[in-house]
């Protein structure tokens, strides 16, 4: 699947919002019947587009409230440093994203824990222990301004159109 048309950006969108909608529901909201829908929905499935499906929990409201984006900088960057600092990021359950980026920090990560103890533990048990870690700058986040989870999709115009329904 390379290029999305406008039935299969509408069902992604459809499945953004709420993807507890059952195959009939999908195929009423994007003018569908059931089978062509069904079938493009597995489509994107198999071909990774869609990646799963999950419940947004509120941080909150489960303990977490205190979140945390920190800059990270690497000693070195040769392949096997790197690759072992991803993977330790990877394992940490406390770090919820992570980026490599451009700019002073080699990386970005936000971490959530339940409180500012919680988290100077997280920099003394984990994050001065991963790999190659040479500063860790943190910036406690005051407020949640937008926290989206849904992608910016755009329906193709008629031109870009892949197929049809």
């Amino acid at each position: 699947m390379n290029e999305l048309d406008r039935h299969d950006v509408l069902l992604l969108s459809e499945l953004q919002r709420d993807a507890r909608q059952t195959v009939q529901q999908l195929a009423d909201a994007v003018g569908l019947s059931s089978t062509p829908c069904w079938k493009r929905v597995k489509e994107m499935e198999s071909s990774g587009i869609i990646r799963g499906y999950t419940a947004l929990v509120d941080r909150e409201k489960v303990g977490l409230t205190l979140a945390v984006l920190a800059e990270v900088n690497l000693t070195r960057h040769n392949e096997d440093d790197v690759r072992r600092f991803e993977e330790a990021v990877a394992a940490s359950p406390q770090i919820v994203s992570c980026y490599a980026t451009t700019g002073q920090a080699d990386y970005v990560i936000k971490v959530l824990v339940p409180d500012i103890k919680s988290y100077e533990a997280f920099l003394h048990d984990t994050a001065f222990k991963l790999p190659g870690v040479t500063h860790v700058r943190s910036s406690v986040v005051l407020k949640e301004v937008k926290a989206e989870t849904k992608l910016p999709l755009q329906v193709p115009t008629a031109a870009r159109t892949r197929r049809s329904g």
